[in-house]
């Protein structure tokens, strides 16, 4: 008996090794997969504008990393007794606008710089929903989009739904800006699984729908282009509320691991895959608290992960264990 559809996923033509750079961009579920690429040793910068969820913010974000814009005070607004940007997430608001500006520009400054070198682009992609800004909004352009509200008045902004042939037209130029800046660069689109709910769930589903469209007209006109179904993951093959957390819009850990699962076997080189086993099991390793570290089995222990650290670190230079090491090495007596 079948309890879930599973389906081929088409694998990535040029898979992923631990030697590339990846800059992921998007959705907080960009933040899961980045958080599990990192506990992996991967070389990631993750969302430089903080958590963006529609397809103008994320473009205006990878265009102020290609430009390498310097924000100015001008750029700053002041609410609720702090500095924020309307193209940034809050995470990046300060108390003093030096405080914000400094944020703001140290992480597009080393986005330039990392993006020039990366190989992989990931952009995850949430919601379709845009939320423009109106006159009554302190310092901004009218009917230029807020990538996130900062809790201000509701009638600050305006809502309407961006429609596909403006996303697409968005996204190409994107794309061709990408390609004159870093040629080598090969783009991953994925679309949240995140359910935005608060919009209504008709509402939800035309979002989803413009992005879907959008993303699939792009990635069927260019080579370096790939998709990789993260939707369809969680909506179709699990397709179930026991995949949610309590709030029923967030995939739990359940869901997001089985995701990423099937993003290492659709999207990784072999090596790469045998050797995230051997770090996950250094992780294990590094993460196990003893009732009693003076125990001649605990050393023994230690002395084991730290010879294993140390020769994945001599077959493979690239690979930053040295936390783990220090840990090894300094439980040793």
């Amino acid at each position: 008996m079948k309890f879930h559809f599973e389906f081929d996923i088409k694998k990535l033509q040029k898979p992923i090794g631990l030697k590339d750079k990846l800059l992921l961009i998007g959705s907080c579920f960009t933040e899961n997969i980045g958080e599990k690429l990192r506990k992996h040793k991967f070389t990631v910068l993750e969302n430089p504008h903080g958590i963006l969820f529609n397809p103008v913010s994320v473009a205006d974000a990878i265009a102020d990393y290609i430009s390498n814009k310097k924000y100015t005070d001008s750029d700053l607004f002041s609410l609720n007794e702090s500095w924020h940007s309307w193209k940034h997430h809050s995470r990046f608001s300060g108390l003093t606008q030096k405080e914000s500006l400094d944020k703001i520009n140290y992480a597009i400054a080393e986005a330039h710089s990392y993006l020039k070198e990366a190989d992989y682009l990931m952009i995850t992609l949430g919601s379709a929903w845009l939320y423009t800004l109106t006159e009554k909004a302190d310092n901004a352009i009218p009917f230029s989009v807020a990538a996130n509200n900062h809790k201000a008045p509701s009638d600050w902004f305006q809502k309407k739904l961006l429609h596909t042939s403006d996303a697409v037209y968005l996204l190409n130029e994107l794309v061709k800006s990408l390609q004159t800046f870093n040629p080598k660069l090969r783009i991953i689109f994925t679309i949240s699984p995140v359910r935005h709910l608060r919009e209504g769930l008709v509402e939800n589903n035309r979002s989803k729908s413009v992005l879907i469209q959008s993303v699939h007209q792009l990635v069927d006109n260019y080579e370096h282009l790939y998709y990789f179904p993260a939707y369809e993951l969680v909506i179709d093959d699990l397709r179930d509320y026991r995949f949610y957390a309590e709030d029923l819009v967030h995939p739990n850990y359940q869901a997001t691991q089985y995701v990423w699962e099937k993003l290492v076997e659709a999207c990784m080189e072999e090596e790469t895959k045998n050797l995230m086993k051997d770090i996950a099991e250094i992780n294990l390793a590094y993460q196990h608290k003893p009732f009693n570290p003076s125990t001649e089995m605990h050393q023994l222990f230690l002395k084991n992960y730290l010879k294993k650290s140390k020769q994945l670190t001599e077959k493979y230079p690239y690979l930053n264990l040295v936390s783990e090491m220090a840990y090894f090495e300094n439980g040793v007596k």
